[in-house]
């Protein structure tokens, strides 16, 4: 089988062919294509992988290019992890909105949507090419906003397009650790949409768990969202909230902490990455360490505005740890190559999982994944407060689409300006013109 992973230069992809390195399994991957724009971060992520590869006899050969039509041909899975603009565009989507007193996250808010104007136009294009070129293909999109993203592109590519993300993940594995379980034999009640969904339950052979939990303060301040949210606040839900909505539920202290940091996550991991790929350009650079000890580095300083705001302090060393969206991704394609049967959460259809929504919602929940595709399995309904952020997201993020398709200003200054994060209509105007003034990617706007 041939992966093409699109946005092959980006910092994160050798956890993807580490996974791929780890399977031995009949079916797997044969051959990796790696695409991107730009050589030079190509050339880097080429030697980290040629080094993970070195002593390992079936690694999959991988061969790179900067021509998309190239990449996409006789591919049987598609993996999109693009970032329009780069990470100097995610520093100007932050600092523009901080200006402004709102959040400028590159998911969440203000910056999310920025990001996700000037992404869309790019995954669409992305999808249609797919379409033409690749078309009994499989994409696995985890281009962020990885819903908004996926629901774009699922209107041309309808259910062959899947996102992934790995906070449902990580969430699962803490809270079921917190519990002394096992977390790949517990089963995971998580619904929403992406970067803002919520653990309401973990069964552990066929009994929930989760109320044992809440009920206890010290058990439920053990673990990462214990310590972001606070005992009491969980308690109060009745569920554990998908991280992001930090940025919801302490929205003033979060915007405080990034208005008061040295520099914002984005302007870190520029200058991060930027000395990562002038290190590499060094021809004896030892690649692998190189890359290992910076991301070492990016992991521990996740989220670290959030935890210092809700005074939370250090990340455990068990959240640092690998087994997020690559080992999602491997997954899901086993499952639909081999039609391996699994659940997984996963970014898809709603079709009616979520009755406030409509079919084609692109949603966050646990799905059936087979040969044919992935599945969203029914859950329960959502409390009324959870609803109503469900469906004030979904609504920015089909003004988001609507601005996207037509280049509407207008409909992107009304994208703002509803979102929950956003207070002023005036604010969104402003945000408009910050964000058309610095992004190329945006001129289409009028």
């Amino acid at each position: 089988m041939r992966l093409t992973i699109l946005g092959g230069g980006g910092f994160r992809l050798p956890l993807v062919y580490g996974a791929l390195l780890g399977d031995h399994a009949k079916g797997r991957i044969t051959h990796v294509t790696l695409h991107d724009l730009d050589a030079g971060r190509l050339a880097a992520i080429a030697r980290v992988l040629a080094d993970q590869a070195e002593g390992v006899p079936d690694a999959p050969p991988v061969t790179v290019t900067t021509d998309l039509d190239e990449a996409l041909r006789g591919a049987d899975f598609v993996f999109s992890a693009i970032r329009v603009g780069g990470l100097e565009g995610r520093a100007a989507d932050e600092r523009i909105a901080l200006a402004e007193d709102v959040l400028g996250q590159e998911t969440v808010g203000a910056g999310g949507i920025a990001y996700g104007l000037r992404t869309v136009p790019v995954a669409v294009d992305i999808a249609r090419r797919v379409a033409r070129l690749a078309p009994d293909a499989w994409v696995i999109n985890f281009t962020n906003p990885a819903g908004l993203v996926t629901e774009a592109m699922a209107r041309h590519l309808g259910d062959r397009v899947i996102g992934i993300c790995d906070s449902p993940v990580g969430l699962g594995r803490r809270v079921a650790r917190a519990l002394g379980a096992d977390p790949d034999t517990a089963w995971i009640d998580y619904v929403g949409l992406n970067h803002l969904g919520w653990l309401r339950g973990l069964r552990i052979e066929g009994r929930d768990e989760l109320p044992r939990l809440l009920a206890d303060p010290e058990l439920l301040g053990s673990f990462e969202e214990g310590k972001l949210f606070g005992p009491d606040w969980l308690r109060s839900l009745g569920a554990i909230p998908n991280e992001y909505l930090h940025y919801y539920y302490f929205n003033r202290e979060a915007v405080r902490a990034y208005q008061e940091a040295k520099q914002t996550r984005g302007a870190f991991l520029h200058e991060q990455q930027a000395r990562f790929y002038a290190e590499m350009e060094r021809p004896d650079a030892p690649a692998l360490a190189t890359w290992d000890r910076t991301r070492a580095e990016r992991e521990a300083t996740y989220m670290a505005h959030n935890r210092e705001a809700a005074g939370a302090g250090e990340r455990d060393a068990c959240d640092l740890e690998s087994g997020g969206y690559e080992q999602v991704a491997l997954a899901l394609m086993r499952a639909i190559a081999h039609n391996q049967r699994t659940t997984l959460i996963l970014n898809v259809r709603n079709r009616t999982t979520l009755s406030v929504l409509d079919e084609e919602a692109v949603v966050e929940v646990p799905c059936f994944v087979d040969a044919n595709g992935a599945h969203p399995i029914s859950v329960s309904p959502l409390p009324l407060h959870a609803t109503g952020l469900v469906y004030a997201v979904k609504a920015v993020e089909r003004e988001v689409l609507a601005a996207a398709d037509s280049g509407s200003r207008a409909t992107a200054v009304k994208a703002f300006a509803l979102h929950p994060l956003v207070d002023s209509v005036t604010v969104a105007r402003r945000l408009v013109d910050g964000y058309t003034s610095v992004h190329p990617a945006l001129a289409y706007l009028r």
